[in-house]
Parts: C-alpha cells; sequence; structure tokens
C-alpha cells in the first residue's frame, strides 16, 4: 500500500486563482480539510485519481492518496477509511464489490464513458478470437498474462478460461508487469496475449487487437464511476460538488497516461500541468 499527501498551495493574495476556482476567499478558507482518494495501479485511474487531486488542491483542499487492490479499495470505502473513488468500473468490473457494499456508499455516477475490457494480441497475431486459443497454445507459452488478482478483469478472465475450456493458465502480476511482458513480446515480433482495457495509453504506443468474445463473457462497453462515502456530501459539501461534477473523455485521459510514461515523470506533477493547462475543463468542475 502506497500512500501520499499532498500539501495544499493557496495564495489567498492571488485574485486570479481565487477567481478560477469559482470561490471567494472565505469560502476556500472553510473548505479547507483533507480528501482521502483510493485507486489501484492501474494506469487509467493514476491518472484520473492524480488530476482530481491537484484540481481538489486547487479548490483548498489537503488530498491523501492510497494506493490498494481492488477489494481493499471499496472495503475502505464502505468504511470510511478512503472518501472517494473515481475507479468503479461498472456494470461489469467493479460490479460484485458494489453489490457487498452498494447500501453503504454512494454513486456520483459516470466520469469517463466509452470503456471496454477483453484480451489482447499484437496486432501482427494471426488469430481473431478467443476460440481459437486452444490451437494456439504454444504460440502463447500456454499462458495469459493478467494484472493484479483481485481486479474484477481477472475474475472475468477466470470466467472466460471456464466458459472456452482454454489450456492456457492465467498468470497474475500487475498493469506494469503485463505491460513489460507485451513490450518484450512486440520487441521480439512474438505471440503474446493479455488482459487489458480501453483507455490504456499501449494502445496509442502499439498496434493492437482485441479478441472477438463470442460468449459476451466480458459484456460490452463500460463506464467509470465516482463513489463516495456515506456522509461526504455533509462532511465537505464543497470537495463532493467537485467530485460530483468530474467527467472528462478517453482522450484527455490518454493525454495525461501517455505523460506518465515518460522516464523520471512524476504522475501527480503531470496531473497538475494538465490541470494548468486545461482550466476551462477544470473550472467546469470547480464551478457546478
Amino acid at each position: 500500500m502506497k500512500t501520499r499527501t499532498l500539501n495544499h498551495r493557496i495564495r489567498f493574495a492571488s485574485l486570479a486563482v481565487v477567481a478560477g476556482t469559482g470561490l471567494t476567499v472565505g469560502s476556500l478558507a472553510h473548505a479547507q480539510g483533507t480528501v482521502n482518494l483510493g485507486y489501484v495501479e492501474w494506469s487509467s485511474e493514476v491518472a484520473s485519481t492524480n488530476v482530481i487531486a491537484a484540481v481538489l488542491e486547487q479548490a483548498g483542499f489537503d488530498v491523501e492518496l492510497t494506493s490498494l487492490s481492488a477489494a481493499a479499495m471499496f472495503q475502505a470505502l464502505s468504511t470510511g477509511d478512503t472518501d472517494a473513488i473515481v475507479a468503479a468500473w461498472l456494470p461489469t468490473t467493479h460490479a460484485e464489490y458494489m453489490e457487498r457494499i452498494g447500501d453503504q456508499v454512494e454513486d456520483l455516477g459516470v466520469n469517463l464513458d466509452g470503456t471496454k475490457l477483453g484480451l489482447v494480441v499484437p496486432e501482427y497475431t494471426d488469430i481473431d478470437s478467443i476460440a481459437d486459443l486452444n490451437d494456439n497454445t504454444d504460440r502463447f507459452n500456454n499462458e495469459i498474462i493478467g494484472i493484479d488478482p483481485g481486479a474484477g478483469l481477472m475474475g472475468l478472465t477466470e470466467e472466460v478460461v471456464d466458459t472456452y475450456g482454454l489450456e492456457l493458465s492465467l498468470r497474475s502480476g500487475s498493469d506494469a508487469t503485463m505491460v513489460a511482458a507485451l513490450s518484450n513480446a512486440i520487441n521480439n515480433e512474438e505471440d503474446i496475449v493479455v488482459t487489458s482495457w480501453t483507455p490504456h495509453w499501449m494502445f496509442a504506443r502499439w498496434d493492437l487487437k482485441y479478441l472477438e468474445d463470442p460468449e459476451s463473457i466480458y459484456g460490452g462497453a463500460e463506464q467509470i464511476h465516482t463513489i463516495v462515502r456515506q456522509g461526504l456530501e455533509d462532511d465537505m459539501p464543497e470537495a463532493y460538488a467537485i467530485l460530483e461534477a468530474f467527467e472528462w473523455t478517453p482522450e484527455q485521459m490518454g493525454e495525461v497516461m501517455l505523460m506518465n510514461q515518460e522516464d523520471g515523470s512524476d504522475p501527480y506533477e503531470n496531473a497538475k500541468q494538465w490541470v494548468e493547462e486545461n482550466q476551462d475543463v477544470v473550472e467546469q468542475w470547480l464551478n457546478s
């Protein structure tokens, strides 16, 4: 588990900053507090969580980020140890977690539309369907490269393995280890099959394709939701309003994800830069 505290930097003397946030000096002072955000170490959620953290900081809050497994993230939200997440993939990936804690949290709605889950191969790999994998197990080293074992995507992939009777084993790891394996295979022009999702920066870097899923185990397109703990609206109404207004596009998220792939880059510094360069978008979230 990783925790990072972001110190607020409020310049009360700057009327420009006050105007940019849509708050008065008095309301900025009232808005101070700490918002605890949980997230999973997916490149998409690292991008979105750091961006909303930078926006909340601009509005006068301290923000604490905690990296967790998917199961722990939802559990922390239900107990109030985490105030909010912008990382709930619904209606499929995180459905099981929401079924368990749905009456203990509040769904503020969609913050990103147009996602997809599935098994992905390089474009040069000459199979197009999950149903074709068993005839080509040797080409894939008899395995599917997965991500963290607590992810909803992994649970769905286990169902895929059972439903299709796949003779490939599902290897767990992380987003980083999956991408490293994919990069290595592509550099050597080898075949590989990985669990993945859209939006993800790897689709901008390499030519990839989803394998068809005739049984529709992965379902259709999903949406990413913002979920908050019960009572947040009463405790921090300004933060609640910003979280409720937060919504962006896969293209905007992709800009931040690509920035995060630069060697030595810091996701929070990149998020701050994006926020500074996109104040027209940010002001819509702050002035809702």
